[in-house]
């Protein structure tokens, strides 16, 4: 049954269309057709799963962490086009393939599941009221996160709210940026009215549609509303800060109470486990394990982590007395991990040419083989949601004290990190500072600071960065002829969707 939903990648939106409009009818007569589908609640779940395994797509959400080599925070190994390498560097054009293209066709793939779904539920008349309207919520929460990553990388994009024929497809416009961001808030308050506040780990749930609403309100500034939808989080009394910042990405900890909205993953074959092991665990020989490490922190985010009392770092033990997190985060020189010394005893690609690795979301306690990684990654989470509800009260210019409560919350509210608190009577510029670096270090290699540089607006005072090897050299400067916001913060329109659609128009600068 699994292919059904694996028949119609890498096309792109006119073909995906196509392929998508039948795509229950591929299998042989005597196992499943449009018209024997849409009986029971099994098949309403296997449809419901068909469209969030689109999320666990690499160019989605599925590469984690890895998309912070889009920022200073990273460096990808990769000699293939349209790569997070690329983004990252200034590099990425509109034939480069990669992110520009698969992004674009599996969002809309997903897009197009849930409008699907939405068409057809109905017919599944064994459903009580309250199903039917929970599993509606459910697909128009994902459609909206779909059309949120849509917005966030490129922009305006055609608004497709239907199943669509292919002709329909190659007539499709742009709409305003505008016009997606309030049709993203309008699926986020479908999905509001009915999912719960509960649900078994894994489920899409009330808290989930209230964060991802309220981050939407973040990346466009909207303060207000920000602190509006924190506030509703905080109402619900249901998630906290886990006590232990290791603890919080390991395996034995999974849906724990910090956990808002994540992506879940499954050990065994099939590529139901994620990549995150096979690509920011190091290679280890003594467990079999060849990973590769394709990604790897610079030492342009190891210097942003603090000593833990506030004073210099020491240049001649430079890993001594720094912010807990930074070793909880990053496999540095002198570090072990399953109990080897690295870079002696464990190495890895990546690693070897920066000096640093990937610790987060790295199972250390358990064999795993590549892409058999059970471990899931949280896409929000409750530390996230108190940095947005500090950061909305300083852009307000209200009650900063309290947003720098909420900061050495994070700095200091765990058991096993506890480093200098920030000083109360801030001005509003110091705090922004203030708060800006807190978001770095404690979501660093989860994937945000992408996100937190287009919105923030800050390319130009960040870039150039020069990437350089364990020994000194150079390897890479990101954006060397420095960064343009009109142009950067966006990925251009893929060649692909424009060859077959001419009515796409191309972002600025591409």
């Amino acid at each position: 049954m699994e292919r059904i939903y694996r028949s119609i990648f890498y096309l792109p939106l006119v073909l995906i269309i196509a392929a998508c409009s039948n795509y229950l009818d591929i299998l042989p007569d005597d196992q499943i057709t449009d018209q024997t589908f849409w009986q029971t609640e099994e098949d309403v779940e296997l449809t419901m799963n068909g469209i969030y395994n689109t999320l666990r797509n690499n160019f989605v959400y599925g590469y984690g962490g890895g998309y912070d080599a889009c920022t200073p925070n990273a460096y990808q190994w990769a000699h293939w086009e349209g790569q997070q390498m690329q983004v990252g560097a200034g590099q990425i054009y509109s034939g480069s393939g990669g992110i520009v293209s698969s992004r674009w066709t599996y969002c809309y793939q997903g897009i197009y599941r849930a409008n699907y779904f939405l068409e057809n539920i109905d017919k599944v008349t064994s459903l009580t009221d309250e199903q039917n309207s929970v599993y509606k919520g459910k697909a128009y929460f994902l459609r909206a996160v779909f059309y949120d990553l849509l917005a966030k990388t490129y922009g305006g994009v055609p608004l497709v709210l239907n199943t669509l024929t292919p002709d329909e497809a190659r007539n499709l416009t742009r709409a305003g940026e505008e016009a997606v961001w309030d049709q993203i808030h309008q699926d986020y308050d479908e999905a509001i009215k009915v999912l719960p506040k509960d649900a078994s780990t894994g489920h899409i749930t009330l808290g989930a549609a209230l964060g991802m609403k309220m981050k939407a309100y973040l990346y466009n500034s909207q303060w207000e509303e920000v602190l509006e939808y924190c506030n509703k989080i905080e109402t619900l009394g249901k998630y906290s800060l886990f006590p232990s910042y290791y603890g919080l990405f390991q395996f034995e900890n999974e849906g724990n109470s910090e956990t808002i909205f994540s992506l879940s993953f499954m050990a065994g074959p099939y590529s139901q486990g994620s990549v995150f092991d096979r690509y920011w665990q190091p290679q280890n020989l003594k467990y079999g394990i060849d990973g590769s490490n394709s990604v790897a922190p610079i030492q342009d985010l190891v210097d942003a982590y603090e000593t833990i009392d506030g004073t210099a770092i020491d240049p001649e033990n430079p890993y001594e007395n720094r912010d807990p997190r930074l070793d909880f985060t990053i496999l540095r020189p002198g570090a072990y991990f399953q109990g080897q010394l690295y870079p002696d005893e464990i190495k890895n690609h990546t690693g070897q040419l920066v000096g640093f690795g990937i610790r987060k979301y790295t199972i250390e306690t358990m064999e795993v083989k590549g892409n058999e990684s059970p471990l899931d990654f949280m896409i929000l989470r409750y530390g996230d949601v108190i940095l947005c509800k500090a950061e909305a009260l300083i852009e307000l210019n209200r009650d900063i004290d309290t947003a720098i409560d909420l900061i050495n919350l994070i700095r200091r509210g765990r058991e096993d990190v506890k480093i200098t608190a920030i000083p109360k009577g801030l001005s509003q510029s110091e705090a922004r500072e203030t708060l800006r670096k807190e978001r770095r270090i404690e979501l660093a290699l989860e994937g945000q600071y992408w996100d937190d540089i287009k919105r923030w607006k800050i390319g130009p005072e960040i870039y150039p960065v020069e990437v350089r090897g364990a020994l000194g050299e150079l390897i890479q400067i990101k954006f060397p002829n420095g960064y343009d916001i009109e142009k950067d913060n966006y990925l251009p329109i893929p060649d692909s969707e424009i060859s077959l659609n001419p009515n796409l128009n191309q972002n600025y600068g591409y």
